[in-house]
């Protein structure tokens, strides 16, 4: 059962961190190094950037909720 969770923990840091890195910039900083200053129509609809929005809100809870059961599982198991 720790196994399965903690295969479940690496792909959701995974897809954590593509989901946070197709995100748009929001000023400067790194963004802007790797091209995210530049205006850009592929990704510029605000339908897309509120589905990104959600896909990375559920992907980060259940990211949460898998680092905590994991826990109480090597606590008391």
């Amino acid at each position: 059962m720790v196994t399965g969770f903690s295969i479940a923990l690496i792909v959701f840091s995974v897809l954590m961190v593509l989901l946070v890195l197709l995100h748009k910039g929001k000023g400067g900083g790194l963004s802007d190094l790797f091209g995210g200053g530049m205006s850009s129509s592929l990704g510029g609809s605000s339908v897309v950037e509120k589905n990104l929005d959600r896909m990375t809100i559920i992907v980060g809870t259940c990211w949460f909720v898998t680092i905590v059961v994991l826990g109480l599982l090597l606590k008391h198991g």
